[in-house]
């Protein structure tokens, strides 16, 4: 049995590893979330499936980070907490360095000092920016150059370096996961993406079905690709979670490494949208928008090395399933 800590467990992606956590392990889970972007309902909401611990702790504050850490002597630490959107990071970029990269560092620094053995981090396929589009076309590998167009994606691969050299020098082993675009609900209904004024293409795509928004845009319709609009290769969120725990256990008897994660298959943003307007039934309004800056044409694993490695078994590759998930949870919201 291990002691886990989950940072931003209250969140999106951290919430849903809690509950299979919570669910399917014996492991003590603690959650460490500050409630900006988190919330404290979901946390009620694991609650009821079993009684963990909750401290409502700010990265931030590095003094206390340090002082949990090595009270707690947790065994592993799941590093979701973050800034996450694109955009913002262009328009503020001090902010995504200072709580995705200078945080981190912290949290590193303190799990390595403290004993702790195994650190999973939240990384982002970001990272890699944009590759030429006759290399990415069939997927882009681990082995790719990285070299971020934005913001976002510099923080996350300076967090990759500063784990890789504080690994080096002591007995903590790392997975680095580089997530693709992450979407969907829990099959159960319990919890689901419920962040405000959100991004993402399919929860506003659900939104604008359900008319919650007038309309929604897409950003640019004169890309490299053939229908004109990004590319992205979408992830269920439980299929997501699930490779967490399958890191956890790989560690124990392999090194450190650093895994995409993803289907290894793209929709264009004018494919997802009308597969939400089928699973909806909802011809809902869709007006083309100028381009969001840092946003690269095509992002597209090639998952093959989670797969053969790790042994990852992905159940929800199924484009109407997440958006029919996702659709079913933001009818659940007010």
């Amino acid at each position: 049995m291990d002691k886990i800590l989950i940072t931003g467990g209250a969140g999106y992606i951290g919430s849903h590893l809690t509950k299979q956590l919570l669910q399917n392990t014996n492991d003590e889970v603690v959650v460490l979330d500050n409630l900006v972007t988190g919330f404290e309902d979901t946390i009620h909401t694991l609650q009821n499936i079993r009684s963990f611990r909750f401290i409502n702790q700010d990265l931030k504050e590095w003094n206390k980070i340090e002082e949990i850490l090595n009270n707690e002597k947790f065994d592993v630490i799941v590093h979701f907490a973050a800034s996450l959107i694109v955009p913002e990071s262009m328009e503020n970029p001090a902010k995504y360095y200072l709580n995705n990269t200078a945080n981190t560092t912290n949290l590193v620094n303190c799990a390595a000092k403290s004993g702790v053995k195994k650190f999973i981090f939240s990384s982002t396929a970001a990272v890699y920016g944009e590759p030429e589009l006759s290399d990415a076309i069939n997927g882009i590998s681990e082995k790719f150059d990285t070299n971020p167009i934005n913001p976002y994606g510099q923080s996350k691969l300076f967090s990759e370096k500063i784990i890789k050299d504080i690994a080096k020098i002591s007995d903590m082993k790392y997975v680095i996961f580089r997530y693709f675009n992450v979407a969907g609900a829990d099959k159960e209904g319990l919890i689901g993406q419920s962040t405000l004024n959100a991004t993402h293409l399919i929860k506003v795509a659900a939104q604008t079905a359900l008319g919650k928004r007038d309309k929604m845009y897409i950003f640019g319709d004169d890309y490299d690709t053939p229908d004109g609009t990004c590319i992205r290769d979408y992830i269920d969120v439980d299929d997501l979670a699930k490779a967490h725990i399958d890191a956890i256990a790989y560690l124990d008897a392999n090194e450190s490494d650093t895994f995409n994660v993803g289907y290894g298959k793209g929709y264009s943003v004018k494919e997802v949208i009308e597969t939400m307007k089928k699973v909806s039934g909802v011809d809902f309004t869709v007006e083309i928008a100028e381009r969001r800056a840092g946003d690269p044409a095509l992002l597209i694993s090639d998952n093959s090395k989670i797969l053969n490695k790790m042994k990852w078994t992905p159940k929800y590759n199924d484009l109407e399933l997440i958006c029919k998930t996702a659709l079913e949870w933001e009818k659940k919201l007010n």
